[in-house]
């Protein structure tokens, strides 16, 4: 297999530990056992078997009413809620495996940094290296009242803070040398304490002293996820992540976020290969073309009809009720200016138009969307990704079902692979050894 064509592939769980597709023809038991975890361990397991690098956990920390000022659509349509903690599932997820990695978000407003490297150092040790961070800022007020503060910080703040929190997690679990730990029967001796370390990092947010109390992480350190889309966002990722989420549209749009990033990577003196940016990707699959034209019409029909579903979704992460303003009235029309402390990016990428409407934004893209059979679809993501330079994609899919899983993984992944675009084995133990081999 050529190595320079083969890309990594993710998947992104988007509403986390939450309820998916609890409604449709296809939901198997969600609506009442999805709380379970079963249907999450038949899910990492084929995604395994299809292998891929690695899973993202999504996850938020409060009720939205982001829409209607009220919980109301949140609640009755279970959009994202209720929710339960990723870490959780993600203890479920790699006792079920043997090689893909599992990745919980964990918001830097939400953890203080000794929790934090504790919780995820024990997850990469029972992984046996598997383990990783996605690190998200915190955008919602409401999560921020359920931790004591009225707001969130300033948007370029809260990247200040995640720097200072990384550097002091990635501190802690460099408190052991990897050969700390001897355990020598014969002089007595299982630990040298030579070779563990208090910290003392005192920062302007944090403080923490040191050393941690888990055994090393077995990768050295768990993998740094992120997806940074502002410029404060790009800087971070750049600097610190190992993988970076990355949202996009059109392969000029993903080539300019790449070689973004990349050049960041190499200015803040980092090798750019060891940056791997996977573009958001919702493929719509048939076996025809014919049907798959199809599937992608009925979606994107239902979302013009029913623009609240787009709305309430941007209203999550952007703190913004769009509920009161016309949705066929241009944005230049309505009597407003949007703004947000949250997910600027986002915000940004669906309004900078004045001339298109509300009902035109919620039915806008944030994903590349290839559309046909398996072999077409395959085709198509290693032409895009081959024109930008790589490194992956990351599947973003819903409402999450088995059918949706196993057209992804018996279906698209092996024509990857018989096309030579992805892995046929995983090249290493750990997560950060996997990422690096292409």
């Amino acid at each position: 297999m050529d190595a320079d064509r083969r890309m990594h592939l993710a998947w992104f769980l988007g509403d986390g530990f939450g309820v998916h597709d609890w409604n449709s023809p296809w939901r198997g038991t969600a609506a009442t056992e999805w709380m379970t975890g079963e249907f999450y361990v038949d899910f990492i397991r084929a995604l395994e078997r299809a292998r891929f690098d690695y899973l993202i956990i999504e996850d938020s920390a409060y009720v939205p009413d982001g829409y209607e000022k009220s919980t109301r659509y949140y609640l009755q349509n279970a959009r994202s809620v209720p929710k339960h903690d990723p870490a959780v599932l993600a203890t479920l997820m790699l006792g079920a495996t043997r090689h893909i990695g599992v990745v919980p978000t964990l918001a830097v407003t939400e953890y203080q940094p000794y929790l934090l490297a504790r919780l995820v150092s024990t997850l990469d040790n029972v992984s046996g290296g598997r383990a990783g961070w996605n690190i998200v800022t915190g955008s919602s007020d409401r999560a921020a009242q359920n931790y004591g503060k009225p707001t969130q910080p300033a948007h370029d703040l809260r990247y200040e803070i995640a720097q200072e929190m990384t550097d002091a997690v990635r501190a802690l679990w460099s408190s052991w040398d990897a050969d700390s730990i001897v355990a020598e029967l014969e002089s007595g001796i299982f630990a040298d304490h030579q070779k563990v370390r208090p910290v003392d990092f005192e920062g302007r947010f944090f403080r923490t002293r040191g050393p941690l109390n888990t055994a090393p992480p077995p990768q050295g350190r768990p993998a740094l996820i992120q997806a940074g889309g502002s410029p404060a966002g790009r800087a971070f990722a750049a600097r610190n992540a190992d993988s970076i989420i990355a949202a996009a549209t059109s392969v000029e749009e993903m080539k300019e976020y790449r070689d973004d990033v990349r050049s960041r990577a190499e200015a803040a003196g980092r090798d750019p290969d060891e940056v791997k940016v996977l573009f958001l990707c919702t493929p719509f699959l048939g076996e025809t073309r014919a049907e798959a034209v199809d599937r992608k019409k009925r979606h994107d029909d239902e979302l013009w009809a029913r623009p609240e579903i787009g709305l309430a979704g941007l209203g999550f992460i952007t703190d913004i009720d769009f509920s009161p303003y016309d949705v066929d009235t241009p944005l230049a029309e309505l009597a407003t200016s949007f703004t947000t402390n949250g997910h600027q990016s986002s915000l940004a990428a669906r309004l900078g138009d004045p001339c298109r409407t509300l009902r035109e934004v919620a039915t806008q893209p944030h994903a590349i969307e290839p559309v046909g059979t398996p072999e077409e679809v395959a085709a198509e993501l290693g032409a895009m990704i081959g024109a930008v330079g790589g490194d992956g994609v990351l599947f973003y899919v819903g409402p999450l079902n088995r059918r949706v899983v196993a057209e992804i993984t018996d279906g698209l992944v092996p024509e990857l692979q018989r096309q030579g675009l992805s892995r046929l084995s995983y090249d290493s133990p750990f997560l950060r050894g996997n990422l690096t081999t292409f």
